[in-house]
Formats: C-alpha cells, structure tokens, sequence
C-alpha cells in the first residue's frame, strides 16, 4: 500500500509504473477528485519536434519582404509511445473500476477523451457509476491543428464527468474564476464586469509553443482547464489523483490551489518532466513498489 500521510509528504507524490499495478496499492476513498486524460486511440505515434527557422537563400519559406527561409529540424525528444489499443474499452474498464473505488462519496470523476472514443466511454460509465451519477459531458473547444476539406474541422475534447455517489458530490460553483459575457452589452454594468460562470462549453486556447508554461511533452493539457476543474470538485487540502499523469499539469495546479496530489506515469520521460516542472520539495517520488526514486531518477 502506498502511505499518502508519509513523513515529509506535504504536497503529493509523483509514482513511476503501469497504473494498473499502481492503483490497487492506493488506499480506497481517498481522492476526492479523479481526473484522467488516457491516451486518446488515435493510431498515432506521438513525438516532440524541435524546429527554427534561418536565413537562406535557397530557402524553402519566404517571409516578410520577400526574404527566404529555411526549416531546420534540431531534434526529437524522445517522447515517443503508441497511442492505439486494440481493445480500447478492455484497456479502460478495469483502471475506470480503480478509480470508482478510490473516490470518496463526496468524490468526482472527470474522464477527457477524444470525439472518436467518447460516445462509447459514456456508455461504459453508465455501467460502471450508474446513469443517475452522471452530471456533465463538457465541451472543451479551441482552434488548431489540422483544417480537413471533406468535413467540418473537429476542434473539441470530451470530458465526462460523473459523481461517486449520486447527489453527494462535492461542487464548490463559487470558487469558479468567472469569465467574460460574450455579449456584455446584453447585461447590466455590474454582472458585466463580475463575469458569469462557465458552462459545460469551455473555450480556452492549447498551451501556447513559446509560454512560461510549456514543457515539451507533447500531450500537455494547459493549465487554465485543469484550474477549473479543480476548483469546482475538491476542497482545499483534499487530495487529487491523475493516473495518466503526462506533464504533470494536474499536480502543478492542485499544489497552486492546496490541495494534494497522486500523480502515475509508466513513462520516465514523462516522470523527468514532472520532476522539472515540481522540483524536489514537498514531493514524494517512488515506484510502483512504493520504493523511492533516487534524486534525479529517472
């Protein structure tokens, strides 16, 4: 069993290791709030591409009077892992079952996926919480990537959100940041510059390629969508968990709001990330086995 009141561990711990192995040593009910952001069954490989940008003229760019440019490629980091499971909903379902035993009665659930796998994943939560448990499916929009020419460009993540226990879920609507009316006009002076709570359409852009908040692992989810999430559905001191953990955007933030952290990750390169991101303080890092990870591991 892994010790969440260990000597020393103020702020969370980070593990290295398969969340499958990891989440039966956790202690039951402890985490008012689970959130996961599973690899999306895209097929994909994934892998982060350093690029810049220099002058040449017999540049394959041309930029701002009619100067050349050339792309050169400085590097890959070696993010690299697959993306794809044959049987999707068998990978989730028993690690989705974890994470219902691990909740508290008052605890939350916010599952983020992609639109091809959320349609199914819905129904699965449906037989595992109950449909009388379920409270959102949220909409997070923004705008980049690929523009198709044979449908309607998807710009969207899912993130399902489900209670513990019906009607007993923890919801502090109050702690929200609010946001901008889109039509302030539309409202008196004062609602319009005390902002409105969000609803369950969430527009917020990715994180930005060259802000204080990229890390480079290339799943990063930005942290004023995780901000929100926390806010909403754990109390102050409460403890979060993230089994697929990636960047560690979940743990930064529930720290920035005091609350605590559990976060999982298989990959070391992710868990090196989250080691940069975090530091040494107030952070337990171990293995699966609970055995502690030397300073700089991995």
């Amino acid at each position: 069993m892994i010790d969440l009141e260990g000597t020393g561990r103020q702020d969370g711990i980070v593990v290295l290791g398969d969340n499958a192995e990891v989440l039966p040593a956790l202690p039951g009910g402890a985490f008012q709030l689970v959130y996961i952001d599973p690899p999306f069954n895209t097929g994909a490989r994934r892998r982060r591409r350093t690029m810049r940008t220099v002058r040449a003229e017999d540049g394959d760019r041309t930029g701002f009077g009619g100067r050349r440019y050339r792309t050169e490629e400085l590097g890959g980091g070696s993010y690299s892992f697959g993306d794809a499971h044959d049987d999707y909903l068998g990978f989730l379902t028993p690690r989705l079952v974890e994470a219902r035993r691990l909740l508290a009665e008052d605890g939350t659930l916010y599952l983020h996926v992609d639109y091809r796998e959320s349609h199914y994943c819905k129904v699965l939560l449906d037989e595992l919480f109950g449909r009388g448990c379920f409270l959102n499916e949220i909409v997070w929009a923004y705008d980049y990537g690929g523009r198709p020419t044979d449908r309607w460009p998807a710009k969207h993540d899912t993130i399902l959100v489900y209670a513990r226990r019906a009607g007993s879920h923890f919801f502090d609507r109050t702690a929200v940041d609010r946001i901008p009316y889109m039509a302030p006009g539309l409202v008196t002076p004062e609602k319009a510059a005390r902002g409105k709570l969000p609803t369950d359409v969430w527009w917020h852009t990715i994180v930005a390629t060259t802000g204080a908040e990229k890390t480079g692992y290339p799943t990063q989810k930005p942290e004023g969508v995780l901000r929100r999430i926390v806010q909403a559905s754990s109390a102050p001191g409460s403890w979060v968990l993230d089994f697929f953990a990636g960047s560690g955007t979940t743990g930064a933030v529930a720290r920035a709001l005091g609350r605590r952290f559990v976060l999982v990750d298989d990959n070391p390169e992710a868990v090196s990330v989250m080691r940069r991101r975090l530091g040494e303080s107030a952070v337990a890092y171990c293995s699966a086995d609970g055995a502690p990870l030397a300073t700089g591991a991995p």
